[in-house]
């Protein structure tokens, strides 16, 4: 794997480990560690997916960033899209902050999570697709022009 190559590969599965890491953290401090594993137990195939396609991102981003020495605004889509990753993972629990923040506000959040909850997931997923085809395309393009 050449150096180009390389660098990207590792910001990306870093950047899955360290979304995984504040799933697993946010659950964890909110409802505990057994909670924390029956959630991951019934959503991981949308909690490493989105994972993965924010990593994916990362690297994608990491390599057109080291072909042209600058995003050029490519940052704005990942940081949307791994934000919406990051809030798709932790809202399938979000609802139980309710338990530690009696406000008003946070139960009508609450409840709209809990009922929400696969629906935001799918909507994490939709961004992640949408950042990995918009970078690979600016990718694809800068290539054609070399």
């Amino acid at each position: 794997m050449t150096n180009t190559a390389a660098k990207p590969v590792l910001y990306g599965v870093l950047a899955s480990a360290i979304l995984l890491g504040v799933y697993f953290a946010v659950l964890t401090l909110v409802s505990g560690w057994g909670f924390t594993l029956e959630q991951f137990g019934n959503y991981w195939y949308f909690i490493t997916s989105l994972a993965a396609g924010f990593g994916i991102q990362i690297g994608l981003y990491q390599y057109l960033k080291a072909l042209v020495h600058g995003g050029q605004g490519m940052g704005k889509v990942v940081g949307v899209s791994g934000t919406t990753s990051t809030a798709s993972m932790i809202s399938c629990c979000a609802h139980y902050l309710v338990n530690l923040v009696p406000i008003l506000g946070v139960t009508g959040l609450a409840t709209f999570v809990a009922q929400y909850q696969i629906k935001i997931f799918w909507v994490g997923l939709a961004f992640n697709i949408f950042g990995i085809l918009f970078i690979s395309n600016k990718i694809t393009k800068f290539k054609k022009h070399i």
